[in-house]
């Protein structure tokens, strides 16, 4: 998916016998890192049912459903949270994240004005 120099990675459902990019048994997101800030989306259903029927996410799905919350929530689920707990401690999730991103935002602004700073006093000297 995705253009050239430009992907878009498809999240997929696979039997581990199958070849990387080869057939694929059911499709449950996509991930954009171009965008900023990247964009990932899942259907938390189909990924939910994958999971509890044992499918193994590699490391990099791993860290995706972890920065959209997913694995937080399947392990609430599974310690038999109510579907109230659940609800707000991922509305919780959701405004820390936002959170966390403003922070990382800001972080990159005043690291950049510094680089500035400091390349024009080294022209100047």
């Amino acid at each position: 998916m995705g253009k050239k120099k430009a992907p878009i990675y498809k999240v997929v459902a696979a039997d581990s016998k199958s070849p990387r990019d080869g057939r694929y048994i059911e499709a449950v997101g996509f991930y954009n890192p171009n965008t900023n800030p990247m964009e990932i989306s899942f259907k938390e259903d189909k990924v939910i049912k994958w999971l509890k029927n044992g499918a193994k996410p590699t490391e990099t799905v791993r860290s995706l459903m972890k920065r959209n919350g997913i694995l937080l929530k399947i392990s609430m689920i599974n310690k038999g949270y109510s579907e109230e707990k659940i609800n707000e401690e991922m509305q919780k999730f959701t405004e820390q994240y936002k959170e966390k991103l403003e922070k990382e935002k800001a972080r990159k602004e005043r690291r950049k004005s510094t680089k500035k700073k400091k390349l024009k006093e080294s022209k100047e000297t």
